[in-house]
């Protein structure tokens, strides 16, 4: 028999036992009253003789992570969801029987103490316990931290157990939990109304991505898990909603990698009466007021350098960047078949009838983005890649519209919105003709929408942001699964209760 099947045999023998003994192994009656690091925050400055004072009696219940045995006594680590704190449990004091059924214990089991509080020799804040009791038996035994496993994927695959073992991740979903709160805030505080819009829909739209494809019984129809909610949250504001936003999932039936999960958070917000310029300002404004709540400064490391959100960020227009960060000439950018021959150098792949506005692009992509190190705007995308953005006043091959870049990653894009119903109805022809010519991203004709249009939508500003790079970025995570606690993994065969090695 194998080690592991050993310990579970050994287990179960235990809650046999247990049973046999009169105990209920997932009883459901007791009432917590403090947590371990509420009673830190409280008394951890009081000695023995000030503790003695304390009349009060605590109640508080957590995972056994440790048990030291002395025979008649034992000291034990609970943890619960704020910290640890050690436990004193003596023979004499919760009694004899309540002693034995204690010994039957197992790391990892779900435990209640009650009792009152002391300070050991060593000065180590401690429950003097009056009862101990079993609140839900655990089966399988934790993972022994020195035979643990160096595959990081093992920690995603079995997250309770990386949470159990782990400190330092919850903190991770402490922070997310955190910044979302800030962002939402945020928006309330300017008069923004948070709305839900349709996961499912008839047509994907409102990026260029391909999308997850379902179907309804009921209605006979084919739907779409949403790669973005932008042309419902515009519906609003035709509606009248001047000021909306959104935080929720988005669905893109795309590759995985350290920036990407086919399901991700995203918030989306929309302002009439507002242009792409005034989002930047409000881009600023509240990635920074979510760092110094964060951080209380706005310098701060993130994977070995040091991101300085300063204000003013730096403006870079997309033709700008590329000569910035490459060799490539002026003239290069406006002539296609320059453009593709520079591609081609890059070794991109560029189709025949690539427009040059979507070369320009990929190039930007493959030499600037990855530079763009501190915050940066870029503005100036051409219009073949913004299919929802106003055209430029100044030059009607670009649009209003920037893209934020932070440590070479997009946190977030925005535009000044294109609300001329026939301008809209061309574009999407536009992306038919691209979607025909082979591009699974391209946009279908949202007739529906542009209905919407007609009835007269304000000038307005748009922009999503992408909340899990967010969250990358503030809680110096290398990778997206980091930050999403079941994030997308590829099936594996073998059975996924392997140890894991604490970090």
């Amino acid at each position: 028999m194998d080690e592991k099947n050993e310990l579970l045999r050994k287990r179960k023998e235990k809650m046999k036992s247990l049973q046999d003994m009169g105990v209920d192994l997932y009883p459901n009656d007791v009432k917590v009253t403090a947590t371990t690091q509420s009673l830190i925050d409280r008394f951890n400055h009081m000695d023995n003789e000030e503790l003695a004072g304390v009349t009060e009696q605590f109640s508080l219940a957590g995972r056994l992570m440790a048990v030291r045995n002395f025979g008649k006594a034992s000291f034990i680590s609970i943890q619960d969801r704020a910290g640890r704190i050690q436990g004193y449990i003596g023979r004499d004091k919760v009694g004899t029987d309540a002693y034995a059924i204690f010994k039957k214990f197992d790391i990892g089991d779900i435990v209640f103490v009650s009792g009152g509080l002391l300070k050991t020799r060593t000065g180590e804040l401690t429950v003097d316990a009056d009862a101990i009791r079993l609140l839900s038996k655990a089966v399988r035994p934790l993972p022994e931290k020195w035979h643990g496993l160096t595959d990081v994927e093992a920690r995603y695959r079995q997250r309770p157990l990386d949470l159990i073992m782990n400190p330092g991740v919850k903190e991770v979903f402490y922070t997310r939990s955190r910044i979302i709160k800030l962002i939402r805030d945020f928006m309330q505080e300017r008069d923004f109304l948070e709305v839900e819009t349709p996961m499912m829909q008839p047509i994907a739209g409102g990026a260029a991505a391909r999308p997850f494809k379902t179907y309804h019984n009921t209605l006979d129809m084919e739907l779409y898990l949403r790669i973005a909610p932008e042309l419902y949250l515009k519906r609003l504001i035709v509606g009248g909603f001047e000021r909306v936003f959104e935080i929720n999932r988005n669905f893109r039936n795309e590759g995985i990698s350290t920036s990407h999960n086919p399901e991700f958070t995203m918030m989306e917000f929309y302002q009439a009466y507002a242009t792409y310029e005034d989002l930047m300002a409000m881009t600023e404004e509240m990635i920074t007021a979510v760092a110094m709540e964060i951080f209380g400064s706005l310098k701060f490391e993130y994977q070995g350098t040091t991101i300085d959100l300063a204000r003013p960020w730096q403006h870079l227009t997309v033709k700008e960047a590329i000569l910035k960060y490459s060799d490539a000439t002026p003239d290069v950018l406006e002539d296609r078949e320059k453009a593709a021959q520079f591609a081609a150098s890059l070794a991109l792949p560029v189709e025949d009838d690539e427009p040059l506005g979507k070369i320009i692009v990929s190039i930007f992509e493959a030499v600037a983005e990855p530079s763009l190190m501190q915050p940066t705007f870029v503005t100036s995308y051409p219009i073949e890649v913004s299919p929802l953005s106003r055209k430029s006043a100044a030059d009607g091959r670009f649009v209003d519209r920037f893209e934020l870049y932070i440590y070479g990653r997009e946190l977030a894009n925005a535009f000044s919105e294109l609300n001329d119903p026939e301008d809209q109805r061309n574009r999407f022809a536009m992306q038919l003709e691209a979607r025909e010519a082979g591009d699974e991203e391209a946009h279908e004709m949202d007739e529906d929408y542009i209905s919407a249009l007609e009835y007269g939508m304000p000038p307005t500003a748009g922009e999503g942001i992408g909340i899990d790079r967010l969250v990358m970025l503030f809680t110096d995570s290398p990778s997206i699964r980091d930050v999403i606690l079941f994030p997308h993994m590829r099936e594996k065969k073998e059975a996924l209760h392997a140890p894991i090695e604490p970090r």
